[in-house]
């Protein structure tokens, strides 16, 4: 990908980041001492089982090295912004959606740059491997996801009317910044992504459709009510497919690495109108 396409890349995942600032407050970080058990639950299946539930899934399904790679990076990363909208459509409890996307977005800059160093040492040959300098990455993410959050949360202090206008439509642009990014991938990529389609498509889809599923049934297991359990499922499947993808394309310049988040990206907006229809027809 040339270095014009990048920096779009780039410059769409601040913006989508800041658009999530606008939807947070300090309030929301509070909840853990709140709710410490929705919180908790919601993100051992976010931090814990997530990534190891992708790398089952890489091993079971045999996927060819770079693909497997994709699917750890995109467990690794955090529920995406457009999860909330998600989760507000479905009815969902959308304080604790928000707040798992808040916090699981801070954990997991410490976190990515490990369990994608492991992805490729585990999948790729020694003459492929690109190691991650974990503390440049940190960096990196920090620049691209908790600079812009920041700005958007001070936005949301200072001028909350503006902010308030401003947080809806972010998200719903998000969603579409996304989809035009998978378009362009799949432009770059069209001699070959009917093939990585048919290699990534069934593990892209199982991992969506698992992770839902342990996410809402782990929920009932400890006892939370249904919206709560509906928000940790969509927090568990509805995964950040932008920063999956920049940290493919950007910071180990693999446009093949991005492939599993695109396909993946494009199973989980059915899986979310699964949980939509469902809460608008029970509420």
């Amino acid at each position: 990908m040339d270095t014009t396409a990048t920096l779009i890349l780039g410059i769409s995942l601040i913006i989508i980041m800041l658009g999530m600032g606008l939807s947070l407050t300090l309030t929301d970080f509070k909840r853990v001492v709140l709710f410490p058990k929705a919180i908790f639950i919601g993100l051992v299946n976010q931090l814990i089982l997530l990534p190891i539930i992708g790398l089952t899934i890489a091993v079971v399904f045999k996927l060819p090295a770079e693909i497997a790679v994709g699917i750890m990076i995109l467990a690794a990363c955090p529920g995406g912004p457009t999860s909330n909208l998600i989760s507000h459509l479905s009815k969902a409890d959308l304080a604790l959606s928000v707040t798992l996307t808040a916090l699981s977005s801070l954990i997991t800059i410490i976190t990515i740059p490990f369990l994608v160093n492991f992805a490729m040492s585990h999948f790729l040959l020694k003459e492929q491997l690109i190691e991650l300098n974990v503390l440049e990455t940190i960096i990196q993410i920090c620049i691209i996801v908790i600079v812009p959050i920041v700005i958007g949360m001070l936005l949301r202090h200072y001028k909350p009317a503006f902010a308030s206008r401003m947080a809806k439509p972010v998200r719903i642009g998000s969603a579409i910044v996304l989809a035009l990014i998978i378009v362009g991938l799949v432009i770059k990529e069209k001699d070959h992504f009917i093939s990585y389609f048919k290699q990534a498509g069934l593990a892209a889809f199982a991992l969506n459709i698992v992770t839902m599923a342990v996410g809402y049934y782990s929920a009932k297991l400890f006892r939370l009510n249904k919206p709560q359990a509906t928000s940790i499922a969509i927090e568990s499947g509805i995964q950040n497919g932008t920063l999956a993808i920049t940290i493919a394309v950007v910071l180990l310049n693999n446009t093949t690495f991005a492939i599993a988040p695109a396909v993946y990206s494009l199973f989980m907006f059915f899986s979310a109108g699964f949980f939509i229809l469902r809460g608008r027809k029970i509420n």
